[in-house]
């Protein structure tokens, strides 16, 4: 598990987050989509650490 990268996603996450709060007061439908699209991609991120660390676990079994 990579602590640098789970923290880059949450980042992400919270980046997305606000910039999406942030659409709903100026009314910019750009900037909700690009918000959905940050925190889609931080959950991306850690859907890929997840993994990784799965398959250490399997590995470290065998």
């Amino acid at each position: 598990m990579s602590i640098e990268n789970r923290v880059e996603a949450t980042a992400k996450n919270i980046e997305g987050k606000i910039q999406e709060a942030a659409s709903e007061i100026t009314g910019d439908p750009k900037d909700k989509a690009e918000g959905q699209a940050k925190q889609d991609q931080a959950q991306a991120m850690h859907l890929k650490e997840d993994l990784k660390d799965k398959a250490k676990e399997v590995m470290d079994q065998a």
